[in-house]
């Protein structure tokens, strides 16, 4: 299932998926320090505060901080807030005396609380202006689906919205874009259905999701995001600490999977060939992958297509990281949504 299935389910808002599990892997110890990467709502960075631990909770959503002062109120010695991107969490915890971290965790994509305002864009369940901005600032997704030309749309819904049919949205945009502007939720959603002849029978999830999954991942750079987060963790953490990541979509887990095993495995040789020298592991596999159980998904219909995966921090030294290695889409002749500004 993608993570916009989870876009559609509504509003179930403030309960973070897969807790449990979470705490399990983070092995959290009282005055450990920890970074919450994506604070959203704060429910990890709350269980990490009352099992004893320091925070540093970070969010580019500036809404998302400011909802967190009660949270700071409460734990004031604890917990530090910070509106930033996940991946500069290694230079963050450097300038806040916070490093290097016993434990960092990752919910990657979009909050609860962005797909229930409808002012923010997110979602086509409720209609508002097609923005999709998780910071709030630069381009938004109107600014894309208005002006990027035809085969630019094309390769954004076709490899970040796995869309089969991404060329015919395309064409569909263009076309609509040049009788009226496309400035909301609703609009798009509507040329979308229209272009693939509107929902299957049977069929739960709605035909735009794909596109708007492709879009707002384009606008927020998403992907780029979290390799360039897996970097920044690998660089922070101590020997022993965790890397907790949940992630929704086929996407993120493939570049998740990918850095987490490509960092684990040791070079190896064979009777036909000899050891092959290569850099020490950096992590060791804590979980190949945890999807919520029944009784989760009774109470949290979100948590269907969340998956947990981590590691353990070893002693090696980091290394640099590549995108295309670890899954992240090239788009070729794109240079990312400022083009579009």
């Amino acid at each position: 299932m993608e993570k916009s299935a989870k876009i559609e389910e509504g509003s179930v808002r403030h309960r973070p998926v897969l807790l449990a599990e979470v705490m399990q892997h983070l092995s959290v110890r009282p005055g450990g320090v920890y970074v919450d990467g994506t604070f959203g709502a704060g429910g990890y960075s709350r269980a990490i505060l009352e099992a004893g631990g320091t925070v540093l909770a970070i969010d580019r959503d500036p809404s998302a901080i400011a909802a967190g002062a009660a949270l700071k109120a409460e734990f004031p010695d604890r917990l530090t807030l910070v509106e930033a991107r996940f991946s500069e969490l290694d230079a963050l915890a450097e300038e806040a005396g916070l490093a290097p971290a016993d434990g960092i965790v990752l919910d990657v994509g979009v909050s609860s609380m962005q797909l229930d305002e409808a002012g923010r864009g997110f979602s086509f369940r409720l209609d508002g202006p097609l923005d999709m901005r998780m910071s709030g600032d630069g381009p938004s997704a109107a600014d894309v689906v208005n002006r990027a030309p035809s085969k630019e749309l094309t390769r954004i819904i076709g490899s970040l919205g796995e869309e089969r049919k991404a060329g015919r949205i395309a064409r569909a945009i263009v076309s609509a874009r040049e009788e009226a502007a496309i400035d909301t939720t609703g609009q798009l959603a509507r040329i979308v259905e229209t272009a693939l002849g509107g929902r299957a029978p049977g069929h739960a999830i709605h035909p735009a999701t794909r596109t708007f999954q492709a879009l707002r991942i384009f606008v927020n750079r998403e992907l780029e995001e979290l390799a360039e987060a897996l970097a920044a963790a690998e660089r922070l953490l101590r020997e022993g600490g965790r890397l907790v990541v949940v992630v929704f979509h086929s996407l993120e887990d493939r570049i998740v999977k990918r850095f987490l095993r490509e960092r684990s495995e040791e070079q190896r040789g064979s009777r036909h060939q000899p050891m092959v020298e290569g850099p020490a592991p950096t992590f060791r596999l804590l979980t190949r992958g945890i999807k919520a159980g029944e009784a989760e998904l009774e109470s949290n219909p979100r948590a269907r297509s969340a998956r947990l995966r981590a590691g353990e921090r070893t002693a090696a030294s980091p290394r640099a990281i590549d995108r295309r290695l670890l899954g992240v889409p090239a788009l070729a002749g794109i240079s990312g949504p400022e083009a579009y500004q």
